[in-house]
């Protein structure tokens, strides 16, 4: 499909994507992403990754268009953000087993 990413047409699929991704390290999402096979990207790392060019060059729009109408599925801000988790105090025991990934049974 061609995009027009920073004023530049790319032709780009989604298995080119893919293969352009694959390997690549997720950095921290602070704001809109983009789900790539199995994984999160911030949106302009799959914008830099996948044109080439320097992430100042294009906007995340430009990026969030393209990779929607590829078919990948895009998040925004809002729904990025963590959901809050409730805290609860944990017993010595249930903290030790926390950490090394087992059941805590009592």
């Amino acid at each position: 499909m061609r995009c027009v990413i920073a004023r530049f047409p790319f032709d780009l699929t989604k298995s080119g994507v893919l293969e352009s991704m694959k390997g690549v390290k997720p950095e921290e999402v602070l704001g809109e992403s983009v789900i790539v096979g199995r994984r999160t990207y911030p949106v302009k790392q799959v914008g830099q990754v996948v044109t080439g060019q320097d992430r100042r060059d294009f906007s995340a729009g430009e990026v969030l268009r393209a990779m929607t109408q590829l078919g990948f599925t895009c998040r925004d801000q809002a729904q990025t953000a963590a959901p809050t988790r409730t805290t609860r105090t944990l017993s010595a025991f249930q903290e030790a087993s926390a950490m090394l990934g087992a059941p805590a049974t009592v």
